[in-house]
């Protein structure tokens, strides 16, 4: 199973935050990610604004759209007030009207119009997890929910009111760092396209490609315009990052649950063990989800046995992952959530507080239990369906409650100190206390 839910910002190996955007946000200056997952399987899904299903399907029918809707949809189209042939005879009249009175008609992209209709049929069954995704979107999730990618491996930060892109990081050994870009450089053009002004997905377009091809990135370094010529090649994601605080207290930041998650969380738990570790922060704020089954593998790391999850379809049959509790943590615990920790994160932090483990710490998250089908639709397009709810271990639906937290502390920004974090003090003190 894999899962995940939208975000508002990406980069350039799809690691970026759109900084002066998020400046008023809960949790401001934050970094703020969305990434996508594999067809085929379950995940729970991502939001969609669907908004255009009007539009998309009165222009389809400039296309043809009358015999494609008969032939996608067949008889099962049809509502019990509507036929098909009523439904068909509709969009011929819609396309007689486009097509004599509509202005800008030489603009039309067709191509567009037949994936509108698609999506726009999904998105009338009125679920927001329920999504349609055309290829180029599906080959996107695939890369995402893998953690795996092709790209520079370089991290980026857009500020919003200048439009310049800032390296923040490049991963060691990547591409970038073989051909020496560091951290700090200023992103100045991607093959010759100027990066100033351009939305993050643009300039992440231009730096992805295909592994083996070359992308010639010109950085400004101390006033300095410097070029180098990336060979680009696959890269693993950081999902994790940890490091001991005061204390001899271990912190763990989750910022997705990827493929490559579960290694990057088992590593980080050891590393700090090895360190002398005596107690534990798992920061999940801002995590919008993903793999069902890395965050049940990671839960196995540190749960009791017993229940991790249990899920329930349409027909009522139910299914539970459980633990074997041979690693049970028995360390002081905290778990950091907020109103954006969803869905994966929430059958992570419920788990952790059902058995009693830890303490919560944040604020109420998302609220998002239900579970989405990930089905390829042999032509590259996928549909994400949802079919099933989850309930926590005690057997309790988060559906629009989310995970309330043990001691709830609302973010407040320190304009004084932009680098304070109450909340992760609040979690460090729980942990300390035990």
């Amino acid at each position: 199973m894999t899962e995940n839910m939208e975000t508002e910002t990406r980069g350039t190996d799809g690691v970026e935050t759109e900084a002066a955007e998020t400046a008023d946000s809960e949790q401001k200056g934050r970094q703020e990610r969305k990434k996508p997952a594999l067809p085929g399987q379950n995940r729970f899904g991502r939001g969609f604004l669907a908004g255009m299903l009007t539009a998309a399907v009165l222009l389809v029918a400039i296309t043809g759209g009358s015999s494609l809707l008969s032939k996608v949809f067949g008889g099962s189209f049809a509502s019990d007030s509507v036929s098909v042939r009523e439904v068909n005879n509709k969009l011929n009249d819609i396309n007689a009207l486009v097509e004599e009175y509509y202005l800008y008609d030489d603009e039309i992209d067709k191509d567009a119009l037949i994936e509108g209709i698609y999506s726009g049929y999904v998105a009338a069954l009125g679920d927001l997890y329920t999504e349609y995704y055309d290829a180029e979107e599906t080959k996107a999730m695939m890369e995402d929910d893998s953690g795996e990618f092709s790209g520079i491996g370089a991290s980026i930060l857009r500020n919003a009111q200048t439009g310049k892109f800032t390296i923040t990081e490049v991963y060691e050994g990547s591409p970038a760092d073989k051909a020496g870009i560091q951290a700090g450089d200023v992103l100045y053009q991607v093959d010759g396209h100027l990066t100033d002004g351009e939305s993050s997905d643009t300039v992440l377009f231009w730096t992805k490609g295909e592994t083996g091809t070359e992308v010639v990135i010109q950085v400004i370094r101390d006033g300095e315009t410097m070029e180098f010529t990336v060979t680009r090649d696959v890269i693993e994601e950081h999902t994790v990052e940890y490091e001991m605080k005061d204390g001899q207290t271990g912190y763990i930041y989750v910022e997705k649950f990827a493929d490559v998650t579960y290694e990057q969380f088992k590593t980080a738990l050891e590393d700090l063990e090895s360190q002398g570790m005596t107690g534990l922060v798992i920061d999940l704020r801002g995590n919008p989800g993903g793999n069902f089954n890395t965050v049940t593998d990671m839960l196995r790391l540190i749960l009791p046995e017993g229940v991790i999850v249990s899920v329930k379809d349409k027909y009522g049959n139910t299914e539970e992952e459980t633990c074997d509790g041979e690693n049970e943590f028995a360390k002081p615990l905290a778990v950091l959530v907020d109103g954006r920790s969803a869905s994966a994160s929430e059958i992570f932090s419920a788990a952790v507080q059902d058995y009693g483990i830890g303490t919560i710490v944040g604020q109420t998250t998302y609220g998002k239990g239900v579970v989405q089908q990930i089905i390829g639709m042999g032509d590259g397009t996928s549909l994400k369906v949802t079919i099933a709810e989850y309930y926590t271990p005690s057997g309790n639906s988060i559906i629009g409650t989310g995970v309330q937290p043990d001691v709830e502390v609302e973010y407040v920004y320190d304009e004084n100190n932009p680098k304070a974090d109450n909340q992760l003090e609040a979690a460090l003190e729980a942990v300390r206390a035990e």
